[in-house]
């Protein structure tokens, strides 16, 4: 991890922080971590990690880099990898811990803990076998991109990674693809070009953020039509760490005949007023217009 808050050269007086080692009580501690910057880190976060009788982690090496960061010693305490590749090996482990009593404080890779990350099975266990699970807040990748990417922020949607092949990428996109939300996606940066290209084939014009490198040192936001950044961003893709925003969908403009034609498949089969519903949301116009033609609808076949 970078510590992107140096003070060195700057003429600025360094803090002075008091990281507690009161023992937190029992149970299961997600502890949010940096997604660049190690100052990004909170006291809180600090103290429980300095205390709890054991520390697990996606990448231990991320973990004791972090520790040595801050000045946190081990002092001989377990540290558990636990990732996709060992969690169901490693599960029993932590879950004995809390079952002795023990305070087990579980950090991700980078940013909060089970957002696409392995940690959810491990929070459900420990919560439906009656132990305390906390959550320790702090830097977040996608609430991050969110903030600066200009996009409204009062509904939005995280749909994780997208699917590597191509087909299965373009099933996953009509999935969310009509949704009225903020949809956010994590990318590799290697096809981050190909899942724009993929968005284009149904939604070229729709505004896109690119979020680059978060709270580093090269930190890059890119603002767009999905066609204007899939144009700027070179075949091999970009580096760094990646998070796609997506705006909600354009209106769609559909004439009294795509209506009716919609309407008309959905009143066989559910209550009329279901059947406009779904029909108003689904062409983004007003319910009462589109209840009113059902109406007319049900008159005429009657």
């Amino acid at each position: 991890m970078e510590d992107g808050a140096s003070t060195a050269g700057t003429g600025a007086r360094p803090l002075s922080l008091s990281v507690s080692a009161q023992p937190p009580g029992p149970g299961l501690y997600l502890v949010a971590t940096p997604i660049g910057a190690a100052r990004d880190i909170t006291l809180r976060a600090l103290d429980v990690l300095n205390a709890a009788d054991i520390l697990a982690a996606e990448d231990t090496r991320n973990l004791r880099h972090l520790l040595d960061i801050h000045g946190i010693p081990l002092r001989g305490r377990r540290l558990i990898a636990y990732h996709d590749h060992n969690a169901d090996r490693q599960r029993p482990a932590v879950m004995a811990a809390l079952e002795a009593g023990k305070s087990v404080a579980y950090a991700s890779d980078a940013g909060t803990p089970l957002v696409a990350d392995p940690g959810y099975r491990l929070a459900r266990d420990a919560a439906e076998a009656g132990h305390a699970v906390r959550a320790l807040p702090g830097p977040s990748a996608a609430l991050a991109a969110l903030s600066v990417s200009g996009l409204p922020s009062d509904r939005f949607l995280f749909v994780g990674f997208p699917p590597a092949a191509a087909g299965a990428r373009r099933k996953w996109i009509d999935g969310w693809r009509e949704v009225e939300a903020t949809v956010i996606v994590f990318e590799s940066p290697r096809r981050v070009k190909q899942l724009l290209e993929n968005l284009c084939e149904s939604e070229a014009n729709r505004t896109t953020v690119i979020c680059r490198e978060l709270t580093k040192k090269f930190e890059e936001v890119m603002r767009g039509t999905a066609a204007e950044l899939a144009e700027r961003i070179p075949e091999e893709g970009l580096r760094g760490e990646i998070v796609v925003l997506f705006d909600r969908p354009e209106p769609v403009q559909a004439d009294e005949d795509s209506l009716r034609a919609a309407l008309s498949v959905l009143l066989g089969s559910m209550p009329l007023k279901a059947a406009a519903a779904e029909v108003a949301g689904r062409f983004r116009r007003p319910r009462r217009e589109v209840y009113a033609l059902a109406v007319q609808m049900k008159e005429e076949r009657e």
